[in-house]
């Protein structure tokens, strides 16, 4: 099995969460709303992905 993707996702959400709580405080002032809503968009944009791939969408 390729883990590289795996890897690549576990980096970039990572990274996200490490700057994204950084800049909370800057824009809204509270970081768990930041890291929630956050946490939602990547949980529905990898859904979306898994989707697509088991309907043969572009991907």
């Amino acid at each position: 099995m390729n883990y590289a993707p795996i890897a690549r996702i576990i980096l970039r959400y990572a990274v996200g969460a490490i700057v994204g709580a950084s800049q909370a405080e800057l824009l809204i002032g509270d970081p768990d709303i930041v890291a929630m809503v956050a946490l939602a968009t990547g949980a529905a944009v990898e859904a979306a992905y898994v989707l697509a791939k088991r309907r043969g969408w572009a991907t």
